[in-house]
C-alpha cells in the first residue's frame, strides 16, 4: 500500500520544478545521502519486527508516530507564522508600488531576475546520474536479499551476508520494524533540516519507494506478505495518492501557503497509529484472553 502511494505520487512529481531553485523538485543530492542508509536500516528493522512481539510493535509504533506528528505540527504552525509576515510584507510592497506608480515614478529593477525554468520535459528533470546510483544500490541490497533467503537462518554465511549490510540507520529502522517505508520519519527530518515542505514531501517520498519496495521484497521473502490484499490496497492507494497530489497542489496555489504540506503530513501521521496502534491493541487483548505467547519470537526458526 505505502509502495503504491508513492510510486504514484513519485510519477506525479517527476515533472515538477523546485519551487524557488532551477532544479527539480526532488532533490536527488539528498536522496542519494540518506537512500543508501534507509535501505540498510530496513534488514534490521525487518529482523526485528521478526524478533519483536505484537504488543512491543504497536507501543513503538504510537510513540514514535505521536511524538513525531506533535513536532511536525509545530514545524507547520512556525511555517504558517513565517508565511503569513511574507503575505504582509508582500501586500505593503504591491501597495508602495501602486502608489509610487500613481504618482509617475518608476523604480529600477534592484537585482537579477529569475531565471527558473518553469516548464521542461521529463527527460531533463530527472539526475539520471544520481538515479542510476540510486538503482545500483536498491538492486545490490535486493542481491543480498534474495541471497541470504536461500541461507539457513543464523548460519555462517547468513551472517556474512549480514555483516555485509552494516551502518544501520535509525529510519531505515523504524521503517522495516513497524513495516514503513521510512518516509513517516524523513519527511519531518528533512524539516528539521529547513528543507522547503514541498521539496521536503516529494524527496522523502521518492526515497520510500526504494526502501518500500524493499520491505516488501523482505516480507515477502520472509512469508508475510499476503499478495492479493497488498495488489487491492496498492491499487486503493495509488489512486487515492494521485487524486491528494493534484488537490493539495490547487490548494497551495490558491492560498499561497506550502505549510499546508507540513499540516497534512502531521495528521497523517497521528491518524496512522491511532488506526493501526488500535487495531495492534485489539489483537493484543485478544491473545491475552486466549493466553497465547506474547515474548520475543525465535529470529533463527524456518519460515
Amino acid at each position: 500500500m505505502i509502495m503504491g502511494a508513492a510510486a504514484s505520487t513519485v510519477y506525479y512529481n517527476i515533472r515538477l520544478r523546485h519551487p524557488t531553485l532551477s532544479m527539480p523538485i526532488i532533490d536527488y543530492d539528498l536522496a542519494l545521502l540518506f537512500q543508501p542508509m534507509l535501505m540498510l536500516g530496513i534488514s534490521i528493522g525487518v529482523a526485528f519486527n521478526v524478533l519483536f512481539a505484537d504488543w512491543m510493535v504497536t507501543i513503538l509504533l504510537l510513540i514514535i508516530f505521536l511524538v513525531t506528528s506533535t513536532k511536525a505540527f509545530f514545524r507547520g504552525v512556525a511555517a504558517w507564522k513565517k508565511e503569513t509576515l511574507f503575505k504582509k510584507e508582500a501586500a505593503r510592497i504591491l501597495a508602495q508600488t501602486v502608489n509610487e506608480e500613481a504618482e509617475g515614478y518608476i523604480p529600477l529593477s534592484s537585482g537579477p531576475t529569475n531565471s527558473r525554468r518553469e516548464q521542461v520535459s521529463i527527460f531533463e528533470n530527472i539526475c539520471w546520474s544520481e538515479l542510476g546510483l540510486l538503482l545500483l544500490v536498491w538492486g545490490t541490497f535486493l542481491a543480498l536479499q534474495i541471497t541470504k533467503n536461500y541461507t539457513s537462518n543464523c548460519s555462517i554465511s547468513y551472517w556474512v551476508l549480514n555483516s555485509l549490510q552494516h551502518y544501520k540507520f535509525f529510519p531505515g529502522i523504524v521503517g522495516g520494524l513497524l513495516g514503513l517505508g521510512g518516509g513517516f520519519i524523513l519527511g519531518p527530518l528533512f524539516l528539521e533540516l529547513g528543507v522547503p515542505p514541498q521539496v521536503s514531501s516529494a524527496t522523502a517520498t521518492f526515497i520510500m519507494t526504494f526502501s518500500a519496495s524493499m520491505s516488501v521484497i523482505e516480507y515477502y521473502l520472509l512469508k508475510r506478505f499476503p499478495v492479493p490484499y497488498a495488489l487491492y490496497f496498492s491499487v486503493v492507494a495509488i489512486i487515492s495518492a494521485l487524486i491528494g497530489q493534484k488537490a493539495v497542489g490547487k490548494l497551495i496555489k490558491i492560498l499561497g501557503r506550502a505549510s499546508l504540506i507540513i499540516f497534512i503530513l502531521a495528521f497523517t501521521i497521528f491518524v496512522s497509529p491511532v488506526s493501526l496502534g488500535g487495531t495492534g491493541i485489539f489483537n493484543m487483548i485478544g491473545k491475552m484472553e486466549r493466553r497465547e505467547y506474547m515474548g520475543f519470537e525465535n529470529l533463527c526458526k524456518q519460515h
